[in-house]
């Protein structure tokens, strides 16, 4: 049925594969019987593996078992599950938050339930896909402004009329490693909210690949020292700096009560094991008492820049741990990504439709030695 299409995909250089690895995750795999140097993980801290995590998991193993069950609404969830979502409001310095399983959950049901009909979203032209099927889902307009472009934005909240306004951006952008304007998206904010008794305008940030990243791990707000505040609405992930499974948003009571009782992609999930809410657990007490974890990867992250930049390089605006490399087509791209798969190297060819521009995206973890990086920097000079 989908022969043809499949082979246009290929003709395109589009058609993709899936290579599995035979190891844990972490700054070296195996795939195939072979070590790679990898420098596609979003495993930025390297926790994925820590002792500390792997332990919590196994007690949570033997005390609440495996399986969840059902749902968090039907008892699937654990003493864990709330201690685990009074822990991150915490770290995020926020009233409550609430877990779902992944960020794209997360986003596919925390949008619709914010915004309803009559409402307008406004959604940076970069941000991740989940965000963009979560405004699909919604009964709101959704209005695009270009990347970072508060101009653009300011002109679009002007001219639109709508009960409800949500200005909805990711805090790290996933593909080009840059950080969003928060500074002024939160004084725009401040200044269109000021003269109203209930916030007419929303602000609700992903901040999957910020959080555990900057701001001494709590994420893009705290990057840009910017208090929270009742109109924001903070998404993050488990996933990636804190090494396991999972997803949150964090705010005030009564926002996240609502999201509880209308966000369908929580209501009608099974909960996440308990062994896997133990793992995050662990992961924000280590980010919380180590902070030589960031400071090493803020190190490797300028020490592979400096490389790279070195030699002539596009990384565009990068300021975080993804690294973009700029190739100009596709076909070198896939050039460039097999080359460095032969020289020992992980790094997956990022194409269209994920991306508009093609890119070898690289990201660099704390657990990468001076040694990988330095091998890494030698293969692109090569």
């Amino acid at each position: 049925m989908f022969r043809e299409s499949l082979t246009s995909l290929k003709e395109k250089n589009i058609f993709r594969e899936i290579k599995d690895r035979e190891s844990p995750q972490g700054s070296r795999i195996i795939i195939n019987g072979k070590r790679y140097i990898n420098f596609s993980s979003n495993d930025y801290l390297g926790l994925a593996n820590h002792p500390a995590v792997i332990k919590a998991v196994k007690n949570a193993i033997s005390k609440f078992g495996f399986g969840s069950g059902a749902s968090r609404l039907l008892g699937g969830g654990s003493t864990l599950h709330k201690e685990l979502e009074k822990k991150t409001a915490i770290f995020k310095r926020r009233e409550s938050a609430l877990i779902f399983n992944s960020g794209y959950a997360a986003n596919t049901g925390v949008i619709p339930a914010l915004a309803e009909e009559g409402d307008a979203v406004f959604s940076d032209e970069l941000n991740h896909s989940s965000i963009v099927d979560g405004c699909r889902l919604s009964k709101a307009k959704t209005f695009i402004y270009r990347h970072k472009d508060i101009s653009h934005l300011k002109g679009l909240l002007k001219k639109v009329k709508a009960r409800k306004k949500i200005i909805i951006t990711d805090g790290v952008f996933s593909m080009d490693g840059d950080i969003a304007p928060l500074k002024d998206i939160y004084n725009l904010c401040l200044k269109l909210n000021a003269n109203s008794l209930k916030p007419s305008v929303l602000l609700y940030m992903d901040d999957a690949h910020g959080t555990g990243i900057l701001g001494d791990g709590r994420g893009s707000l705290e990057h840009f020292g910017l208090k929270p505040k009742s109109w924001i609405i903070q998404m993050g992930t488990f996933s990636k700096a804190l090494g396991s499974l999972g997803a949150f948003v964090a705010g005030d009571k009564d926002t996240i009560s609502w999201i509880l009782n209308n966000a369908r992609s929580f209501i009608f999930s099974t909960a996440l094991p308990s062994c896997v809410i133990a793992a995050s657990i662990a992961s924000i007490k280590l980010i919380e008492d180590n902070p030589s974890l960031i400071k090493k990867l803020r190190i490797n992250r300028e020490r592979t820049v400096k490389g790279v930049l070195k030699l002539g390089y596009d990384i565009t605006d990068s300021e975080t741990p993804i690294i973009p490399i700029k190739t100009g087509s596709i076909e070198k791209t896939l050039q460039l990504s097999r080359y460095l798969f032969k020289k020992g190297i992980y790094a997956p060819a990022i194409r269209p439709p994920t991306v508009k521009e093609p890119r070898i995206r690289l990201t660099v973890t704390a657990t990468h030695t001076d040694e990988d990086i330095e091998i890494l920097i030698g293969a692109f000079n090569k």
